[in-house]
């Protein structure tokens, strides 16, 4: 999944955390939803301005980002 499409970091939106675009939801509470349990479709319920593709990009960000970490250690 491209996820470039669908996230951004904007300075003065939650303190240039990524957020999915056009929403003040950040990548980590995505995140946190999604470990604490919650599945997609409930994510998508509960914050109607998320799409099941917005939920998905945000797992992306975040491999990719392990990714970049991963790599430049090694």
């Amino acid at each position: 999944m491209e996820w470039q499409s669908r996230i951004e970091v904007k300075p003065g939106v939650r303190n240039g955390k990524p957020c999915v675009k056009g929403t003040r939801i950040t990548v980590y509470d995505v995140l946190e939803y999604l470990a604490g349990g919650m599945r997609e479709d409930e994510i998508a319920a509960d914050f109607p301005d998320l799409t099941l593709d917005d939920i998905r990009a945000c797992l992306a960000f975040a491999a990719s980002r392990e990714r970049r970490l991963t790599n430049s250690v090694a």
